[in-house]
């Protein structure tokens, strides 16, 4: 496979021998290098943290983490001839750890650090480490419990043009200034502090990077969508804003849960990602396309038993609210969290199972009016026991133990 961006992990990325590498959306990054439509080429990546977790049994790194940088992402990729309004059509042909490094992390991180979906119940730093095993992932962290990677890249998406960067920061600007002192905030403003914006240097760097988009979000363009059926065979659908397109990847993620709940919630890992671009000339015109689209690939964990955990839009205090979906999905995962701690289980220890384990969430009713309906769905056989309800009542199968903390 033909290799367009390499990286050196033994090096920072800000130390690359070649400027491979971005943390912001901007129109004005130079392409890292070409590959024509109809070709198949290969991508390599740093975590999303740029090397800054470690595989020890400490979570100090997640508390320590500098999520300024983040995410550090490889690219642009330009496709020759690409031209706004196009189509850039990329088919994700394998993707995988680096065969030094089969191992990833799942961190649970501080409300102060942006938190997770269910931080009010999990404030603490925590971190798990995983083992690859071929398809399979285990930990030290979570005892008897081993299921198969959906593994993909949290993001994926071109660079903006002028016009719509203008957009985003705009919209999200009004969105912080209704409460700019939320913690965590409510959107991550541009922010110069650790920019990397491949080969942009002086002026037209400092320029910007005081307008560069954060990372964070998923957008019009994909970006950090975190969709964990975004896998292997799978084709993507990216509109194009400008010439020759700029694909940029990364977050890989070797499983993930629907949600990524916990924040640093995938199973996180530096890798390398194999691809084949086409074009559709004038495609988003054609179509109507506004947003990125894709086509998931044969590439499934065959797990077909499920115990499902439903939860509505009441919260823990009798609360009604109407058809929040936010809410009932809570509740259905704390549902799940509150059942499998009678297994021996620490709490955290499910929050991370439901983030990173291939758990399937979908919105089950939205027009049956007051409450929502989410539905939470874990694979049976990911556990080495039997976790259906029976007439005896649960059994501590998991000897004690918990994740990695700070100290």
């Amino acid at each position: 496979m033909k290799k367009v961006i390499s990286i050196d992990r033994t090096k920072l990325p800000t130390e690359q021998p070649d400027p491979v590498i971005i943390n912001r959306w901007h129109c004005d990054i130079p392409m890292a290098a070409y590959v024509n439509p109809g070709e198949s080429f290969r991508v390599e990546c740093f975590d999303w943290t740029g090397g800054q977790i470690e595989n020890n049994d400490s979570a100090n790194d997640i508390r320590d983490v500098n999520l300024a940088p983040c995410h550090h992402l490889s690219g642009p990729v330009g496709v020759r001839g690409a031209e706004p309004g196009d189509l850039l059509v990329v088919d994700i042909l394998d993707i995988g750890p680096f065969e030094d490094s089969e191992w990833g992390y799942t961190g649970i991180f501080s409300k102060e650090k942006f938190g997770g979906f269910l931080t009010d119940y999990f404030p603490n730093t925590a971190k798990a480490v995983w083992d690859f095993n071929g398809i399979y992932a285990t930990s030290r962290h979570i005892p008897n419990l081993r299921f198969a990677g959906l593994t993909h890249p949290g993001i994926i998406g071109c660079l903006p043009s002028r016009e719509l960067l203008t957009e985003w920061n705009r919209r999200e600007a009004e969105l912080i200034a209704t409460d700019p002192n939320r913690v965590p905030p409510l959107a991550l403003p541009p922010n110069p502090q650790d920019v990397i914006l491949g080969s942009l240097k002086g002026a037209e760097l400092a320029a910007a990077a005081k307008e560069g988009a954060r990372t964070v979000p998923p957008r019009e363009h994909g970006g950090n969508c975190d969709i964990k059926n975004l896998c292997r065979g799978s084709r993507v659908y990216l509109p194009v804003y400008v010439k020759d397109g700029g694909l940029v990847v990364g977050d890989l993620h070797f499983s993930q849960g629907d949600g990524e709940i916990t924040f640093c919630g995938a199973i996180e890992m530096a890798g390398w990602m194999d691809m084949h671009v086409d074009l559709i000339k004038d495609g988003c015109n054609k179509y109507g396309i506004k947003q990125a689209m894709f086509e998931p690939g044969p590439v499934d964990p065959n797990y077909s038993d499920f115990l499902v955990f439903e939860g509505i839009s009441v919260d823990d205090h009798g609360n009604q609210r109407y058809l929040d979906v936010n809410l009932a999905y809570q509740q259905a995962c704390m549902h799940a969290v509150n059942y499998l701690k009678n297994f021996g289980y620490t709490g955290e220890q499910v929050y991370t199972i439901l983030s990173c384990a291939p758990v399937e969430g979908h919105v089950s009713s939205i027009v049956d009016i007051p409450n929502a309906c989410v539905a939470v769905q874990i694979p049976t056989r990911i556990f080495d026991f039997d976790i259906r309800p029976n007439a005896k009542g649960p059994t501590k199968h998991v000897p004690k133990s918990d994740l990695a903390y700070e100290t």
